[in-house]
């Protein structure tokens, strides 16, 4: 089996090593204004990456498709964690999402995304490539996305959760879904999203009044800030204002590395985590950031080239779920820098500090690379 690694795609390996290195000199230069608590954050993301890698070959000489015969009890072990870490984890930053073990802390909404991708891959498989049906087939993924969905929301983690939903539209879509369902489903959100907003709107003090109560006010700022930015306070426009000055102090090649000074956590925070696209813009400029996303959409061309090959479309299904994932965290992560998005808790995939995080996306790379691998015959199960 191990002669196969081989075949792998050796240029998303390269890429994976240049996200590597990006990643460990922009955490440096994040922590540098900070106090001695982030020291050694940079090491960290070496070492995390190191481990990565062994998870990325270690997946793909793992037969996906033994994978998904099991992608029931995944499902249940996935809702049995995101249950625990609302009862007994730590609040942390307004939200129980985070087990602390050790000196680590682990996230399972995390591994979710994996787990949902198998488990729509394995549901939608069972139709072989057929128009699905609404009742039969769109309803039950759906509620069984629906779970995760609510058990990850009231946490509250709104940046995953809107995930969860991304990675089901994406995969019913390529899993074939009539355009009548999806048409629907479009009209639907667009409704749903107009009444959100005119409500919100409308009964804001309200809202702001009844959150403050019961100390939930994490998520009001956020989108109040991006809905009402005129009547925001300035102490809930802080982050966003500052990360779209740092950004455009970059201008075209930046202030050079090391050498920004807006990334301190007085005045944008998290710059080595949610915030470290502001330390690409402030120190590298319009270039260095077209680069990092230029690099993206090479990751991502190469990953819809291995899809296009499958033979199983379980296959192209997970690999379409795993890119809807990333291209929609890329693009939450960047716009909520430049005020295109609200402000959520998404990292910028591969370059954020976070071991959870790296560790999935790395796993979600081993699982590309399975797919690939295995491409022989085989048997819907």
């Amino acid at each position: 089996m191990f002669f196969k690694i081989k075949k792998i795609d050796w240029l998303i390996v390269g890429i994976l090593a240049a996200f590597m290195l990006f990643s460990s000199l922009l955490v440096h230069s994040a922590i540098a204004p900070y106090d001695s608590e982030f020291v050694g954050y940079d090491m960290k993301t070496v070492y995390f990456y190191i481990l990565g890698f062994i998870v990325v070959f270690g997946m793909a000489v793992v037969d996906y498709r033994t994978l998904l015969r099991f992608s029931w009890y995944y499902y249940a072990a996935g809702c049995v964690l995101l249950v625990a870490v609302y009862l007994f984890a730590p609040e942390i930053n307004g939200a129980r999402s985070w087990f602390r073990i050790g000196g680590l802390q682990f996230q399972p909404a995390e591994l979710v995304k994996v787990i949902l991708i198998l488990m729509t891959a394995y549901m939608l498989g069972q139709r072989q490539g057929q128009h699905l049906q609404f009742r039969r087939d769109i309803v039950p993924i759906a509620l069984v996305n629906l779970l995760p969905f609510l058990l990850v929301l009231i946490q509250p983690d709104l940046g995953n959760a809107i995930i969860y939903l991304v990675i089901l539209v994406a995969m019913l879509w390529i899993g074939n879904a009539k355009y009548s369902h999806v048409l629907i489903a479009m009209t639907a959100a667009v409704v749903v999203l107009i009444l959100f907003v005119t409500l919100f709107t409308t009964y804001n003090t309200q809202i702001h009044d009844y959150l403050e109560k019961h100390q939930k006010l994490h998520w009001y700022q956020r989108i109040n800030t991006f809905i009402n930015p005129d009547q925001a306070s300035n102490d809930d426009k802080h982050q966003s204002n500052y990360a779209k000055i740092a950004i455009g102090s970059g201008g075209l090649l930046g202030d050079g590395y090391m050498k920004g000074e807006l990334k301190n956590k007085k005045f944008v925070p998290y710059p080595y985590s949610d915030s470290i696209f502001v330390v690409v813009g402030e120190e590298f400029g319009f270039i260095g950031a077209s680069v990092l996303l230029l690099i993206y959409f090479l990751l991502i061309y190469r990953m819809i080239l291995i899809a296009l090959h499958c033979i199983d479309k379980r296959g192209a299904y997970i690999i379409v779920g795993i890119v809807a994932m990333f291209l929609f965290q890329i693009f939450e992560n960047v716009g909520m820098m430049i005020g295109l998005m609200p402000i959520t808790g998404i990292t910028l995939p591969f370059i954020s500090y976070g071991g959870t995080s790296l560790l999935i996306n790395m796993l979600c790379i081993g699982l590309v690379f399975s797919i690939m691998l295995h491409q022989e015959k085989y048997n819907v199960e």
